[in-house]
């Protein structure tokens, strides 16, 4: 996969050079310090991958793609969490916080090898079919991206939620029941007033609890004849 990187900071071209030496099949095309820069070499020359910093003299980041006919896959680097939504009506990859560790670099980096590669694709789109709906939302301190199928189950806690991901949770200020709305009915059970879990991820229900991986989630009393509809035939 060859790639560019956009950065003012030298530092931050040591650590993303650094992470994708690590890595298979990663070849670095050119170290560009400003988005003029980076627009001439792609005049001329065509990458796989971008890593983009989004502050930056003379052209900011987002302006610089704006400019870009055919955009090759991006990949956001910066410090500065406000600007996730206007990247994701771009069509980003993934948008990293600095600074960010090499496994959160790694899963980024997957995104762009699980997508088709495909040539004159003017810009990076996220299909519904093949990765689930997509959403962001608020929580410690951060702006997530959240793919509907990556969630097990949504806890209420307090004025808060916490939403248990197939590889972390995340505590959140939007409510459960506004959860409910967002998600598809069809693929999202509320068991209980304080959780909603994801269908599919239900591995048994056993004693008035359902078991989600090492999880177990009370049933509530008024929601029993609900969870039964799964299985009576």
């Amino acid at each position: 996969m060859r790639y560019l990187i956009i950065d003012d900071e030298y530092i931050a071209h040591d650590i993303i050079k650094g992470y994708c030496d690590m890595l298979p099949n990663m070849e670095l095309m050119k170290n560009c310090y400003d988005a003029l820069e980076a627009f001439e070499y792609l005049n001329e020359q065509s990458v796989d991958l971008i890593f983009l910093d989004l502050n930056m003299p003379k052209l900011k980041g987002f302006d610089f793609l704006r400019t870009l006919d055919s955009p090759p896959k991006v990949i956001v680097t910066t410090a500065y969490s406000e600007h996730a939504l206007e990247g994701f009506e771009l069509n980003v990859v993934d948008y990293l916080l600095k600074p960010f560790s090499f496994e959160r670099f790694l899963k980024a980096v997957k995104k762009v090898s699980a997508s088709p590669q495909e040539k004159n694709v003017s810009k990076p789109e996220i299909s519904s079919q093949e990765t689930g709906k997509r959403f962001f939302i608020k929580g410690d301190k951060k702006i997530h991206q959240i793919k509907e199928t990556e969630i097990l189950f949504i806890e209420a806690y307090g004025n808060y939620s916490k939403l248990f991901l197939s590889d972390e949770m995340i505590i959140t200020k939007e409510k459960i029941s506004d959860f409910e709305q967002r998600l598809d009915q069809k693929a999202f059970l509320r068991v209980h007033k304080s959780f909603l879990v994801a269908v599919d991820k239900i591995h048994c229900i056993e004693n008035n609890k359902i078991v989600i991986e090492k999880h177990k989630i009370p049933i509530g009393l008024t929601y029993k004849s609900v969870v039964s509809n799964l299985y009576k035939s």
